[in-house]
């Protein structure tokens, strides 16, 4: 199966969970990161707001950290500080995003980095939406060096996913089921 076809496929499984379900394996992913040492030290966290059943990370948004959510801005990435109870906007994917007046969030203020996947694999490689946003972020020097955490439910965290040579693997992945360091 392709890169294509699997996507589908497991977009289409995610999808059909129910409310109650999504939102029971979203709460417990987030405990399980909440009691890693990664997340615990990083004062500054890159997130992303559900979209598509995504597992739900908003119960994390209003700790003592400061968060950071993307824009997309052509073919990249954009990073802007945000608080719990500030405007958002959606974008021409519908996701999502800080107001563009938000203030930037710069490479060397950012301590994890959590990565939003249709799944994940073994070896940390994800399987995104085909856009390669996350990739190029993660192959460019300012960023490359960031801890990373896959973020996927346990059914879509696979022993292995189609590679090529710019997938970015992943140091961890988080499920509903526990915290994986990638070894």
């Amino acid at each position: 199966m392709d890169k294509s076809q699997l996507r589908r496929s497991l977009l289409k499984t995610r999808q059909s969970l129910s409310t109650e379900d999504w939102q029971q394996k979203s709460d417990l992913l987030c405990t399980h990161l909440q009691h890693s040492s990664i997340f615990y030290e990083a004062k500054t966290v890159l997130g992303y707001f559900s979209y598509r059943r995504e597992p739900d990370l908003s119960s994390l948004f209003a700790d003592r950290r400061r968060w950071g959510f993307p824009r997309c801005v052509d073919k990249s990435l954009s990073w802007h500080l945000w608080n719990v109870g500030e405007p958002l906007q959606q974008n021409v994917y519908g996701i999502f995003e800080p107001q563009p007046d938000a203030p930037k969030l710069e490479p060397d203020k950012v301590d994890l980095i959590l990565v939003p996947a249709i799944a994940c694999d073994v070896r940390g490689y994800r399987l995104g939406y085909g856009g390669g946003f996350y990739d190029r972020l993660l192959a460019s020097s300012e960023w490359s060096s960031k801890p990373t955490v896959g973020i996927v439910f346990e059914p879509h965290f696979l022993p292995i996913l189609p590679a090529e040579e710019w997938d970015q693997p992943l140091q961890a992945v988080c499920t509903e089921t526990g915290f994986r360091i990638i070894e």
